[in-house]
């Protein structure tokens, strides 16, 4: 079952909530490009982090850390390099990294997503 937009949108809301409460500064959410979305994009010290927000109401068919398929992960990959050309931060310290809400459980922030 695909979640309506409000879902979406308060998952990100509380993903982002959450990320600033660890000490992250956000610099774009929903940033579009012709590869994809990225939903959040924050800063946390001198490192760029590219967020992808994953939120399940509960464990069926995986959950929410099943959610991020290999072909999900390459567009995610890709926007990134996009993102950081456009702005001209080929070489600033970044991470690809996914906050995963299951239900009312805490957020999972998983760093690194791409190994």
């Amino acid at each position: 079952m695909r979640l309506n937009h409000a879902q979406g949108a308060a998952g990100e809301a509380a993903a982002l909530a959450f990320l600033q409460a660890q000490g992250c500064t956000l610099l774009a959410r929903n940033w579009h490009c012709a590869f994809g979305e990225i939903d959040l994009i924050v800063k946390n010290g001198n490192m760029i982090l590219f967020v992808e927000v994953k939120y399940r109401k509960n464990a069926r068919f995986g959950g929410a850390v099943y959610s991020i398929t290999p072909s999900k992960l390459l567009k995610l990959q890709r926007s990134v390099e996009y993102y950081l050309q456009q702005h001209g931060l080929m070489h600033a310290p970044c991470r690809l990294d996914a906050v995963l809400i299951q239900g009312s459980d805490a957020p999972l922030w998983v760093q690194n997503i791409t190994g």
